[in-house]
């Protein structure tokens, strides 16, 4: 195939959105195939297989590059690899990497001794496909059965299956339209699941009775409104927890373990704009909500009357609680003092303890504790200097013991490098939290290039975690900064809050005024800065490339929320019901319809000089449909009056999360590092 000499031009076409007396162009609407979620029409096809062929072919002459990055990314992962067993029952539990595997195998050993059990093999389920996804993973309470699901496609519609762990086969194929995870009954006798909507929205849970005929399981809870459903079993093994959720709202039911076609009980009704969440250990049920304050509170209630709670440990400004574990002599809780993570013990006397970790700043959360009790709790910890580290707590001696550190196979001196944490102040006077992770020798006179990557959204904040993958840019003289903006969770949930709806501009200003202030402490300049995010982090870097296009030099955005306006219009997308509570909803609000124009990447393309930016986009996807990012680059090339590269590069055989395996993640990052790289160094873009 000859090579292309220009860049795919798409035809402009004559649609328009038009509301409250406004009217959109919407030039590329044709790039959605009626037949969605089946992308057939031919256009659309060629359209995106030639975009795919000029990004090889601009892509080209960088390949030693991104091989050579391929082969540093590889050699910081072992190539044969497992995990800290855990307990659970009668068995020890814990996955494997064989050697130059993509996926793991999963196993098991009875505790008492004998030899080990192969009970799932990654790696033969992903024989001769281009996709491969392991979805839920549960052994029934009697150690007979395992229920498991996966992903051929990247569509997210799992197909869940029993096997039989003695023989090794699969009994029968429950559904093919599974999303999330399992609980089994106490008997290990019914299964109850999440199935996913024809518009991909889990809307119910069934149980699943062993022996019964797949496609007869009854529904055990529907939920009308747009909210979606999940299905776990509590720390204590006596309830299924049906949580029913938006991303600011959630309700939960508690259905008997040992009674799982009894009516499910509701905890407390839904209320607006209020979270929580439920548990069971030591014969109580534990709750975590943010009703009488946005950083949430502890409280104990009787499943008796599940609604009636009992405050233990009240959040604050300055506390955050982020999650509990009810284990039958104490609780753990997950909470941010001041934005630093770390665990809490709470026991019955009232005291408080707080393990003791290796820094202050750092990330820190509970690891799989799969019992009742866990006399040794299973923690995992990292910071942006330490690799991951595994460390089982022994509660009555207040030691922590090291159970795996992850290995860098290729070397790694964490004396080299130092994290430091900033605060930037925005235009409104708030101060907005910045992670650096820096070579210990590094220049801040503006010289050495700088990358800063966000998210910003849903509540997700960006913890201070391990990552070999940056090394690959420190130590070519970058410092990696995370920005923390409004729209995560990081200094808590009202954090959060200050970046969703009519606040939701704050992300953006946060970042680009972070950006401005880390160039006025010497960390890079426009000419040597680069910025990355996916999906709602996609979302920032379509408005910061268009925003404030002379901050940076090269932009990479993953899977972009970046046609926000037409899609929070159009209500059977799977995404999109559930996310007018935070975004608005442009349909029948003229103040959200306007805002959400003025926030839309692909409706604020203006003529002017953009960044290079690589767009990547993933046909199966049900998250971000491919045509946000094919409209959005078909846009952006239109009206860029830069010689910097436009380049959208569309997975032909996965979704969201593009490619599966370890090994063809990590050729990911290497093909968006040789981006980077070479546009800094002028072999990609303007001389």
């Amino acid at each position: 195939m000859n090579a292309p000499l220009a860049p795919p031009i798409a035809r402009r076409g004559p649609d328009v959105t038009r509301r409250f007396g406004l009217a959109v162009p919407d030039p590329y609407r044709w790039l959605r195939d009626p037949a969605y979620p089946q992308v057939k029409d031919p256009e659309i096809l060629a359209y995106l297989e030639a975009e795919n062929s000029w990004f090889r072919h601009v892509m080209a002459p960088v390949a030693p590059l991104e091989e050579a990055l391929f082969a540093e990314l590889k050699g910081r992962v072992p190539d044969e690899d497992e995990s800290v067993p855990y307990a659970d029952g009668d068995f020890l539990y814990w996955w494997t990497f064989e050697p130059g595997a993509q996926y793991r195998q999963w196993w098991r050993r009875r505790r008492a001794g004998g030899p080990p059990e192969l009970m799932l093999s990654e790696p033969a389920l992903a024989e001769g496909r281009a996709y491969f996804r392991l979805g839920a993973l549960a052994v029934s309470p009697d150690g007979r059965w395992l229920a498991w699901s996966f992903d051929a496609t990247g569509e997210e519609r799992f197909e869940l299956r029993i096997r039989d762990l003695a023989s090794g086969r699969d009994i029968v194929t429950v559904a093919e339209d599974s999303v999330g995870g399992v609980a089994w009954s106490a008997d290990s006798q019914d299964l109850a699941w999440a199935q996913a909507s024809h518009e991909w929205r889990p809307d119910r849970v069934r149980l699943h009775r062993l022996g019964s005929a797949p496609g007869s399981d009854p529904v055990l809870y529907r939920e009308e409104a747009d909210f979606w459903v999940s299905v776990a079993t509590s720390q204590d093994r006596r309830w299924l927890l049906i949580t029913a959720s938006q991303p600011a709202t959630s309700e939960v039911r508690l259905v008997p373990a040992d009674a799982p076609f009894a009516t499910p009980r509701l905890v407390r009704p839904r209320q607006t704009g209020v979270r929580y969440q439920v548990d069971s250990g030591g014969g109580r049920l534990v709750v975590l909500a943010n009703d009488t304050h946005p950083n949430f509170r502890l409280a104990l209630a009787s499943p008796e009357a599940p609604d009636r709670w009992e405050t233990l440990l009240q959040g604050s400004d300055r506390l955050y609680l982020t999650g509990v574990t009810p284990f039958a002599s104490y609780l753990a809780v997950e909470e941010k003092a001041d934005g630093l993570e770390r665990i809490r013990l709470m026991f019955p006397n009232g005291r408080s303890h707080f393990p003791r970790l290796p820094e202050e700043v750092g990330s820190v959360a509970l690891g799989t504790n799969a019992e009742p009790d866990a006399a040794q709790l299973r923690l995992v910890y990292s910071s942006m200097v330490s690799p991951e580290t595994v460390f089982d707590y022994d509660v009555a001696t207040d030691r922590l013991v090291t159970r795996k550190v992850q290995r860098i196979p290729s070397g790694y001196d964490p004396g080299l490098y130092v994290t430091e944490r900033l605060m930037a102040p925005a235009r409104d006077g708030v101060q907005v939290p910045v992670t650096l992770l820096m070579r210990r020798d590094h220049l801040r006179d503006g010289s050495r290039p700088l990358h800063v990557y966000g998210y910003a959204a849903y509540g997700y904040g960006l913890p201070p975690s391990f990552s070999s993958t940056r090394l690959s840019l420190v130590d070519r003289g970058f410092a990696y900064a995370l920005i923390h903006a409004r729209g995560g969770d990081d200094l808590g949930y009202t954090w959060y809050l200050d970046g969703k709806l009519e606040r939701k501009i704050n992300s953006f200003h946060d970042f680009i005024d972070a950006t401005r202030f880390l160039h006025g402490a010497g960390f890079g300049r426009p000419e040597v800065t680069s910025a990355s995010g996916g999906s709602a982090g996609g979302w920032l870097m379509g408005l910061v490339a268009t925003w404030a296009p002379q901050l940076y030099r090269a932009v990479v955005a993953h899977v972009p929320f970046v046609d926000v306006l037409n899609t929070m219009l159009d209500e059977t997308l799977p995404l999109t019901p559930g996310e007018w509570p935070e975004w608005g909803d442009p349909r029948t609000d003229e103040a959200a319809f306007r805002r959400l124009l003025e926030l839309s990447p692909y409706d604020q393309v203006r003529r002017q000089d953009y960044p290079a930016l690589l767009v990547t986009a993933g046909i199966a996807d049900p998250r971000v449909t491919y045509w946000e990012p094919a409209k959005w680059v078909a846009r952006l090339r239109a009206e860029s009056g830069s010689r910097n590269p436009i380049l959208l590069k569309t997975n032909m055989e996965a979704g969201h999360g593009g490619r599966s395996g370890r090994y063809e993640r990590l050729r990911e990052v290497a093909e968006e590092y040789a981006f980077i790289l070479s546009v800094f160094d002028g072999r990609l873009g303007r001389p």
